[in-house]
């Protein structure tokens, strides 16, 4: 058993830290550098990835309980994490801040840059989807515990990024973080479309071969 658990830990790092890694999260951060002052900055990361971290807690320790609860099935999950997850990404494209309060007029605080990135980071759509079905593929507890510490891992990294790179995010240009930001929608887009083929390919539909 001792054998497995580094290959399944690392497994399931690799799987957050493509969902909710540096080259997304530093993106989020990139925006907020540009409005609010670095001191204010750290704050919000050390918030926000607290926060990352309870709802990633709380989540994958009753993912197989919260699955029964509300009679939901894997790929349900999946259909439904998939579409969130581009509606999401075709909003960046667009240029359309989803789940932002838009740009900000008054002197930004700790609680408007946390709000701000509650859908990207916080309670990612792609993120949480992850955790619920890694979580509850198997019923030991320390599997859930796995699962947990390597998006916990995951969060720590991407918080050392943010803090190593803030003084850069700051000097960025705002047209530069918005061309990345269409490129990164882009990307994220054909993430949550792949993500509804499985969920679809999982209830026995048909689906082109993607391959």
């Amino acid at each position: 058993m001792s054998a497995v658990t580094p290959f399944t830990f690392s497994a399931a790092f690799i799987t957050f830290f493509s969902v909710v890694g540096p080259p997304k999260v530093l993106l989020s951060f990139a925006g907020l550098a540009q409005v609010h002052p670095a001191r204010q900055l750290r704050m919000i990361a050390l918030v926000s990835s607290g926060a990352a971290v309870l709802v990633g807690l709380v989540t994958g320790g009753t993912a197989p309980w919260l699955l029964d609860l509300f009679h939901i099935s894997t790929p349900a999950l999946q259909l439904a994490g998939g579409v969130i997850f581009f509606l999401y990404a075709v909003g960046l494209v667009l240029g359309m801040h989803l789940g932002s309060d838009g740009p900000h007029d008054d002197a930004p605080d700790v609680r408007s840059g946390v709000r701000e990135l509650l859908m990207p980071y916080v309670v990612s759509p792609l993120a949480m989807t992850a955790l619920l079905v890694e979580a509850a593929d198997r019923s030991s507890f320390s599997w859930r515990s796995t699962v947990v510490g390597a998006y916990a891992t995951v969060i720590a990294f991407d918080l050392i990024c943010v803090l190593l790179l803030a003084p850069i995010l700051r000097r960025t240009h705002h047209s530069t973080i918005e061309l990345l930001g269409r490129l990164l929608g882009l990307l994220l887009a054909a993430v949550g479309v792949d993500l509804i083929l499985d969920g679809l390919s999982d209830l026995g539909v048909p689906v082109l071969d993607r391959y």
